[in-house]
């Protein structure tokens, strides 16, 4: 089986650099109209430009594919029914979206604003709902969709001084999480990358030897992958360098504590408690749920 997406309408966000340009290119190259939305700001989020966008669009069109560009910022609702009535004038429906944009605003704790731990929440956060939302009602009406979130390895297991990039980017894997059980019976699938790649988000913090190793090109299939027609929902997948992973929230097997259970109970059971050789995890919350009950009854 060779993955394709001949018929099928793209949007990406964030599309006009790094990993979005290649997941656009390599889209279009396998038969997607591609719809390159990109506000063409700097990587701390100032100004914009449409030059990027537009140039991406000019590269797909060179090589034989078709794409139109947007300007749209995603975190304007506005700007966003925008871009998806654009998207729906030019093709008509829209199949896939990879909600890719975003910024980086990095101090420690002590030291960011709330403007800035606010200003990333609304991008990288907000802005995949924001848009997600816009496109829901016509993969629903559709009865099909592909959309991934994503991630960061910030998000997924801490970094010193980015509280609000880390907490944004978990942010899109409980959106996930709940969306990927809403849009089960419509055909809707929803998962998330966690790339590991050299950007303009991250060029500045890797060695230059880092850079070939972890082009954007070793992560776009993962993404290629989750946008497929048989493609899982609810994953998270790891990408970079040619390397990829699975990853997932677990719980340990942990313990039943009858009676007056005091902290004391708790600390002196936390090996046990804590103890992750055979682990649980869940399709829902009711999952989790249920088996505490099942706890009781024994």
């Amino acid at each position: 089986m060779t993955i394709r997406f001949d018929g099928k309408v793209a949007i990406i966000t964030g599309a006009g650099g790094g990993l979005g340009r290649s997941h656009a290119l390599a889209l279009a190259k396998l038969g997607a109209k591609v719809v390159v939305n990109d506000l063409g700001g700097n990587v701390d989020g100032t100004g914009g430009s449409s030059q990027a966008a537009e140039k991406v669009v000019a590269e797909i069109k060179a090589a034989g594919g078709e794409a139109i560009a947007n300007g749209s910022s995603i975190t304007d609702r506005k700007g966003v029914e925008n871009l998806v009535k654009q998207t729906m004038d030019a093709y008509g429906r829209v199949d896939l979206l990879v909600n890719n944009a975003g910024i980086l605003r990095d101090k420690s704790f002590a030291k960011v604003s709330l403007d800035d731990f606010q200003l990333i929440v609304d991008v990288h956060l907000m802005g995949a709902v924001n848009v997600t939302k816009a496109v829901w009602p016509i993969m629903i009406e559709q009865n099909y969709g592909r959309i991934v979130m994503v991630t960061s390895g910030s998000g997924l297991f801490g970094n010193f001084g980015q509280t609000n990039y880390a907490a944004a980017k978990l942010g899109q894997v409980g959106l996930m999480n709940a969306l990927k059980q809403e849009g089960r019976k419509y055909n809707v699938k929803v998962n998330t990358l966690a790339p590991i790649a050299a950007t303009r988000m991250t060029e500045s913090i890797m060695p230059p030897q880092a850079l070939e190793a972890l082009k954007p090109e070793l992560v776009t299939p993962a993404v290629l992958f989750m946008l497929s027609e048989d493609a899982p929902s609810g994953a998270i997948i790891t990408a970079g360098a040619g390397f990829f992973a699975a990853v997932k929230t677990i719980e340990a097997q942990g313990m039943h504590i009858p009676g007056a259970v005091s902290a004391d109970d708790v600390a002196a059971n936390w090996d046990r408690i804590s103890d992750f050789t055979n682990p649980v995890t869940y399709e829902s919350v009711n999952d989790g749920t249920a088996r505490v009950f099942k706890l009781l009854q024994k």
